[in-house]
């Protein structure tokens, strides 16, 4: 009986017209095909000014690594394949110079400074970001205020602090002013501070964590690209900071990277004995670290930027 009901069914499913459904309404094939060729032509030429804007940045890097394969007659030909290719640069720099305890100081300072800056910075805007109090406004206000003074403002109370310290001719004044934070990197932190929803950190307080618990366990895990973004930026700042060597630093025993250029300028470049191809090679390797550092940390930046954009 069944298997006649399934023969009954079948039947009537066969004996059934066929569903005509509706016609689809499509655009004109022209245009259609027109927006599409729009969208082809604009990412056509969006590739074309992005390679020409990297062409930009990159071509003066490109001509620094190509010159320092150059003897010294052919330095400054523009050739960005050297006519004669020569590694005796980069092994009559490390004679001429003490370019490893440079970087050496180098390293030193642009890991202090950074690490301090991070830290008290972090610290600072987690006090603007999660206590409530009276004058908060007011005192953060004056913290971005002082972003408006110029450096040079500052320059000389600086410099009669550290002299009185008895710190001038040291690479302390280089980093140990970032113990007080930086404004701008207060800024930063405290916009991402803001986007990390509240009642987290008060569960943590119910649960018996402290004040500095809660700081250090939970808040600053939690902004790690933003803290990946004031790392790198302070690294690269310190890297190439040329005035604070040039008013602290006296020995060549002290000098740092930008001061030990400085003082290779001075020695083979304007007025010394123009070997350009030893400066030319010793920014290629002083240059290099940076680089190896932003390749690293480029997908923290770009996250933590993203980040930090959204959640202000």
């Amino acid at each position: 009986m069944t298997t006649d009901i399934r023969i009954a069914a079948a039947e009537k499913q066969a004996a059934r017209p066929d569903v005509v459904e509706p016609p689809q309404r499509s655009l004109p094939a022209g245009e259609s095909g027109g927006a599409r060729s729009r969208r082809r032509v604009g990412t056509v030429l969006t590739w074309i000014a992005l390679c020409l804007i990297g062409i930009v940045f990159v071509y003066p890097f490109v001509w620094l690594v190509s010159a320092s394969f150059k003897p010294r007659s052919e330095v400054f030909d523009n050739r960005l394949i050297p006519q004669t290719f020569t590694f005796d640069n980069y092994v009559q720099v490390w004679q001429e110079a003490p370019l490893a305890l440079w970087l050496l100081n180098t390293a030193i300072v642009t890991v202090l400074a950074a690490v301090t800056v991070t830290i008290s910075s972090a610290m600072v805007a987690w006090g603007f970001a999660y206590f409530r109090f009276r004058g908060r406004g007011f005192l953060f206000g004056l913290v971005l205020a002082t972003m408006m003074l110029p450096g040079a403002v500052t320059m000389i109370p600086t410099f009669l602090i550290w002299n009185a310290l008895g710190q001038v001719g040291t690479l302390t004044p280089l980093w140990a002013g970032n113990l007080f934070g930086s404004a701008f990197y207060i800024f930063l932190l405290r916009q991402f501070f803001l986007g990390l929803p509240r009642d987290l950190f008060e569960a943590a307080r119910i649960d018996g964590a402290s004040q500095w618990g809660v700081f250090w366990r939970i808040a600053l895990p939690l902004t790690g690209p933003a803290l990946a973004v004031v790392l790198v930026f302070e690294v690269q700042a310190v890297w190439t900071d040329l005035m604070k060597a040039l008013i602290y630093l006296r020995d060549s025993d002290t000098f740092t990277i930008p001061r030990g250029l400085k003082s290779l300028v001075d020695a083979y470049g304007f007025g010394g004995e123009w070997h350009w191809e030893i400066i030319v090679t010793a920014s290629v390797i002083t240059t290099v670290p940076l680089i190896i550092v932003f390749f690293l940390a480029q997908k923290r930046i770009i996250d933590g930027v993203a980040s930090t954009g959204l959640k202000g």
